[in-house]
């Protein structure tokens, strides 16, 4: 498994970098980049961009209305956690916001993420309430670290049919206010600020994940070194579900499964038992059935188990 090494901890007039991985994201990334603040609390904030060989022209768009955008095209696609790893590398905020190209962001909320880990050293990560463009909340903004049952009742529907029964509803926490504010399993990469200094303990990325995964995987390693994962609802931002993935959707939800049996198998078979390899393998197996069966019994295109 491979980390990259973080920059050493410096004192720095940046308050906060702002992490954007794009791919195919040419449509949504002038709102997006429009809509963040240059600064916070009368220090900096920079913005650095990884293009991911989408091929759409978005670097001369870039480079040519957003100069104060620091821009970078390796060669190939790396994927989500490698590309936001490289854009680490030179980042001098801090504090660390990981940030979906298909975000729009609000100032107020920004501010508030950003006081709550200037009070309390013990969070590791906090999102805001995500919202969609037709007003519903984004539920992959605050999980559980969910369990096969967990998994189970988002699969066939019993998460949905009772949101606010503990029991059928612990993937996406649906029984909590969705304005309050509690710790949770994880919370989504499409908003994920972090401390400078829990990044500097506990690493970025790991980047055996190649595009789903690595936010959950990253956000339970926080959990393991003692840090807080926050969901705080009192402040919310837009996110246009899926801008990029939404593209391709056979290929997402197969990825989407994949990435989440590998994140089983990393942490809850470290020691690689072959038997416990099936085991997960049967499970998200049917897992996969149930939820495209799910999809076609409600008319949706494809299988989201996320």
């Amino acid at each position: 498994m491979h980390h990259t090494t973080p920059p050493a901890l410096v004192t720095t007039s940046c308050i906060l970098s702002v992490l954007i991985v794009t791919y195919k994201s040419r449509d949504e990334i002038e709102a997006c980049l429009a809509s963040i603040p240059r600064r916070l609390q009368g220090r900096a904030v920079e913005v650095i961009v990884v293009e991911n060989a989408s091929g759409d022209g978005i670097g001369e768009l870039i480079r040519g209305k957003y100069p104060w955008v620091t821009y970078m095209e390796p060669e190939g696609n790396l994927g989500f956690g490698k590309a936001n790893n490289l854009a680490y590398e030179v980042a001098s905020g801090e504090f660390i916001l990981f940030l979906n190209p298909d975000t729009i962001s609000s100032e107020a909320c920004y501010l508030h993420c950003i006081q709550r880990l200037q009070g309390d050293r013990g969070i590791g990560v906090i999102s805001p309430r995500l919202v969609m463009l037709d007003g519903e909340m984004d539920l992959a903004c605050r999980r559980s670290i969910p369990t096969v049952w967990d998994g189970f009742c988002r699969a066939v529907g019993l998460a949905s049919r009772f949101p606010k029964v503990p029991l059928f509803a612990g993937y996406n926490l649906t029984y909590l206010p969705d304005d309050g504010t509690y710790d949770v399993g994880s919370v989504n990469g499409a908003f994920m600020m972090c401390p400078r200094r829990a990044l500097l303990r506990v690493g970025v990325f790991d980047e055996q994940f190649f595009m789903y995964g690595d936010d959950l995987d990253l956000n339970y390693r926080l959990r393991k070194a003692g840090y807080r994962v926050v969901y705080d609802g009192r402040e919310s931002m837009i996110h246009i579900k899926g801008a990029s993935s939404s593209k391709e959707p056979d290929k997402m939800a197969a990825a989407v499964f994949s990435a989440t049996r590998q994140f089983y198998l990393k942490h809850f078979n470290p020691h690689g038992s072959w038997l416990v390899g099936l085991k997960y393998a049967m499970l998200f197996g049917a897992w996969q059935v149930l939820a495209k069966w799910k999809a076609r019994v409600a008319g949706h295109r494809r299988a989201r188990p996320l």
